[in-house]
């Protein structure tokens, strides 16, 4: 059995990087800095290990967090896209929803980065790569981890 399963790519609209307004400087700075973000445009189902789950429309995600110096070899919603999104989802709300509107039980920080090497491996096949994004995870994941929890 396939670890994740699903029909059709998400759903998503580009949000526009509002550089508009904000003087040449700054401008350049968030052009040079600024990760673009994406908002889901319709629920997107899939499955984890036979279990139905729901990122819901509307929810904003900036795919993986790749360093910008790496875009040119490891896009943030190329082969990362899937789960990126699901690391996103997780990683804000601390579970995964279940299709009937229930939620799984509170995950770790190390639970979220855990899946989203596992689901990667499977979506994409690079074990390599994904690895290597783990660990960068591990290592950096915290900062994104603190901030959702900041602001709940």
């Amino acid at each position: 059995m396939n670890i994740v399963e699903y029909d059709n790519m998400p759903r998503m609209e580009p949000i526009p990087i509002a550089t508009k307004g904000k003087g040449f400087f700054q401008a350049i700075w968030i052009w040079l800095w600024a990760s673009r973000q994406w908002q889901i445009s319709e629920d997107w189902h899939f499955k984890i290990h036979g279990s139905s789950y729901v990122i819901t429309k509307g929810f904003i995600f900036d795919g993986a967090s790749i360093p910008k110096y790496f875009w040119n070899y490891l896009s943030p919603v190329g082969v990362l896209l899937m789960p990126g999104l699901i690391h996103d989802w997780v990683y804000k709300y601390q579970y995964l929803k279940c299709s009937d509107g229930t939620h799984t039980k509170m995950l770790s920080q190390k639970d979220c980065d855990i899946m989203f090497r596992d689901l990667a491996i499977e979506i994409n096949g690079f074990v390599i790569i994904n690895h290597i994004a783990y660990y960068a995870l591990r290592a950096f994941g915290w900062m994104a981890w603190n901030k959702h929890r900041k602001n709940k």
